[in-house]
């Protein structure tokens, strides 16, 4: 059962912290730092996501992101975060526990992008392996999945180095830059072992 419980306004302090970063709900202040982050990083991610709406990185349409996200965490139906270094308060890219069911399965699927200035310096695994450990913990999930690109190889040595495991692929899994893709399967679950140092998982 998750302890966090919002109205419709994002909350605005950081619901992860590790050593280094802090992740947050995305607020309307956020945008200049954002569509500049996307927009210098849109080759780079391009191969890994669905193909960007026109107005993706207008101001309103980012007035729609911030809005969902609060109304999804209200709902405890997802937690779309940006990622953030905690020293600069610099944007760096974002993260979301996502999908969440209830129930008999107590799972979310994991979802994240990295500026491309800021990729291959370890910020996502820090930051992935905070969002888990807040996953289990605060949110009182079982189970956490992600879905990888086989060709994604970065994605696929993050994932294994938190501690996630291969358990198959998909057939035309996502809409991935406009085309129907093969998915690696990657899942931890709340009695699995999370690989790499102790971080706090929780901003309380």
């Amino acid at each position: 059962m998750a302890l966090f419980r919002f109205s419709t306004d994002p909350p605005a302090r950081p619901l992860v912290r590790t050593p280094n970063l802090f992740l947050r709900a995305p607020l309307a202040n956020d945008y200049a730092a954002w569509a500049v982050l996307r927009m210098e990083s849109r080759e780079f991610l391009t191969p890994w996501e669905p193909v960007w709406n026109e107005d993706d990185l207008t101001r309103n349409s980012f007035r729609l992101r911030v809005k969902r996200a609060a109304r999804e965490i209200a709902a405890d139906e997802a937690y779309p975060l940006f990622i953030f270094d905690a020293g600069s308060e610099t944007l760096l890219g974002g993260l979301t526990l996502g999908l969440i069911r209830r129930g008999v399965a107590q799972a979310c699927t994991l979802g994240y992008w990295m500026g491309q200035r800021h990729a291959g310096k370890g910020y996502m695994t820090e930051a992935v392996r905070g969002a888990v450990r807040f996953a289990f913990s605060d949110l009182g999930l079982h189970r956490v999945e992600a879905a990888c690109l086989p060709g994604n190889e970065p994605s696929r040595r993050l994932l294994e180095r938190v501690g996630f495991r291969c358990e198959g692929e998909a057939r035309a899994y996502l809409r991935i830059n406009g085309n129907w893709a093969d998915h690696l399967l990657y899942a931890m679950i709340s009695s699995d072992r999370l690989l790499g140092p102790a971080e706090t998982g929780s901003a309380r």
